[in-house]
């Protein structure tokens, strides 16, 4: 893990910067032929730069974080595929959220997660990860709710080995992370954290057809071709 950086993080230009960056840290791992998944939907262009760099195959993980009732940016919990549920019980609690209005909140973000699976996957099956390395790739970490969520989903499916890589992470978050990965890699860590998009100087919103794309040029979770042409801001060309 890197050092402690203990005032605001010298900012990315965008995640597909960051993803590079990330991608010389986990160089090593190509020998072990992984899977990198990406967390939908910050997570993809960083995970598509790692799995250019590796050779490797890119897949999609949908997580949708559970927002407070009145504060929706506020995460009392989080859902990821595989029937994933993740909930802050002290958050619950603190904001007097009842049964009620938490599964109120579970069933419409479950659906949209529902929507998105059907939409970045189109039918294909989730690549295997049974036996295999697996890298889970986020744009950063604040709260660090919906990577717990990620990384318990993935580890439903049976991979040998799994690493949680950011680019970015608050010390806080990571401590609880580095217990839901067999390994924690992330090139920034910072005490004074409001929010990850402060870390990046482009922190546009990905868009679903954005995933879909790069899914599409990594084969719809194929191996991407050496040397791809890519396109004047450096992305990967469909």
């Amino acid at each position: 893990m890197t050092p402690l950086v203990p005032e605001a993080v010298d900012p990315f230009a965008d995640r597909r910067e960051a993803g590079r960056l990330l991608a010389e840290r986990l160089a090593p791992l190509a020998a072990e032929r992984p899977v990198v998944v990406g967390l939908a939907r910050g997570g993809v262009p960083v995970a598509s730069e790692v799995a250019d760099a590796l050779g490797a195959p890119l897949e999609v993980l949908v997580v949708r974080k559970l927002g407070a009732p009145h504060n929706p940016e506020y995460g009392i919990g989080a859902i990821a595929e595989e029937d994933t549920l993740v909930v802050d019980p002290e958050a619950v609690a603190g904001l007097g959220i009842s049964r009620i209005k938490l599964d109120a909140i579970i069933e419409r973000e479950s659906a949209e997660l529902r929507r998105r699976v059907e939409a970045y996957r189109d039918g294909r099956p989730r690549l295997e990860m049974e036996g295999r390395t697996v890298i889970v790739v986020d744009d950063g970490v604040a709260t660090g709710v919906t990577d717990t969520a990620a990384l318990r989903a993935v580890r439903k499916l049976g991979p040998r080995h799994t690493v949680l890589a950011v680019p970015v992470s608050s010390y806080e978050a990571a401590e609880r992370l580095a217990a839901e990965a067999d390994d924690l890699i992330c090139l920034e860590l910072s005490l004074l954290m409001r929010g990850v998009g402060g870390c990046y100087e482009d922190f546009t919103q990905v868009s679903d057809e954005e995933v879909i794309v790069a899914l599409r040029a990594h084969g719809d979770g194929g191996v991407p071709s050496p040397g791809r042409e890519r396109t004047a801001d450096g992305a990967p060309r469909a």
